[in-house]
């Protein structure tokens, strides 16, 4: 599988455009931002999202909603050396200790390694508490049914649209910081707007239009964009399948919003409505820095023995007839 392009092949293209930005005046800036021919404005360029502050608040910091600098500082290096592979502990093991994959080294990530400008201690800030929203009861017998089927890896259905290399939560939508390859492309027409993100090198064309005319749902869903005073708005639904991103529903309601912030960041805000997963909608903000560099292709099928070695094993299993442990069925029916 191929991993994410090191910093170091992106450094090559840094001194033209780090010259193009240090023309544009900060004073220009805050009296009127870059346009297109048609007289909106032109977000297009090569962004990167990525940042050490986490999706939702740590619960030890439950009523924190920002740190000093020296706090920040204090984290950072706290957080990076626990997510740092080299350093990873092999008796604790796990693609969840730290996040990632486990058999990557820390050569392979670009997590980032620095909180958002604002020290958030969370990219969520609705609800307040910086967490996601308590799963509605639908939401827990979904999260329960596809648990199961996963760990008995059913079919190649029963793994995640991640281990397929279908989607993945920093694809879209939303955009979601994660281990690596968190970077995407912006590019624009009149009619229409292309974001193409790394990961998966995934490319969403979205039309500017008052409805939505896709006869059929799609895995990153149907989305339509429209202009709302100098903010981007895109609207997707119509998503499949029943366990999509963050195990949501089809019937999932996701509205992006971006917007110029300052001369080389973007403001993206995203709000998830689905009530077949959630109690009540969320948001986030991530800022999207301009980057130096292009886009990279991500091949994640590109040598992936993965997906087999899983179902493979899991026959085995059954055919000896031991659980998912490896002890026999009858151990765990006493």
């Amino acid at each position: 599988m191929k991993a994410c392009t090191p910093e170091a092949s992106r450094a090559l293209f840094s001194f033209t455009l780090s010259f193009c930005l240090l023309s544009i005046s900060p004073t220009l800036w805050s009296q009127e931002i870059p346009r297109t021919e048609h007289g909106f404005p032109d977000l297009q360029g090569s962004y990167t999202f990525r940042t050490i502050t986490p999706l939702e608040r740590p619960p030890e910091l439950a009523n924190k909603a920002t740190l000093t600098a020296e706090e920040a500082a204090e984290w950072e290096a706290y957080e990076n050396r626990r997510q740092n592979r080299d350093l990873i502990i092999d008796s604790v093991g796990g693609a969840g200790y730290p996040p990632g994959v486990i058999s990557y080294n820390e050569f392979w990530y670009e997590r980032g390694d620095e909180t958002v400008a604002d020290r958030r201690t969370s990219l969520i800030y609705d609800p307040p508490n910086g967490r996601l929203p308590a799963l509605s009861d639908t939401g827990r017998a979904r999260a329960a049914y596809i648990a199961r089927v996963r760990r008995e890896s059913a079919g190649p259905e029963a793994r995640t649209l991640n281990d397929r290399c279908i989607v993945n939560n920093r694809t879209g939508p939303p955009m979601e910081p994660g281990s690596y390859n968190n970077n995407m492309q912006l590019v624009q027409t009149e009619d229409y707007v292309m974001i193409l993100t790394e990961m998966v090198h995934h490319a969403r064309i979205i039309p500017f239009a008052d409805e939505f005319t896709a006869p059929f749902p799609q895995w990153s869903g149907n989305s339509i964009a429209h202009w709302q005073g100098d903010t981007l708005v895109i609207e997707t639904r119509d998503f499949y399948p029943d366990y999509g991103w963050r195990n949501t529903s089809p019937d999932m309601k996701i509205e992006e919003r971006l917007s110029w912030k300052d001369a080389n960041t973007l403001d993206y805000e995203f709000t998830i409505d689905d009530p077949n997963t959630w109690e009540q909608s969320w948001s986030a903000s991530v800022p999207l820095r301009r980057m130096d560099g292009p886009i990279y292709e991500y091949a994640c099928h590109e040598g992936n023995h993965g997906l087999l070695g899983i179902l493979a094993g899991w026959r085995r299993y059954e055919v000896m007839g031991l659980d998912q442990d490896g002890r026999p069925v009858s151990d765990d029916e006493e």
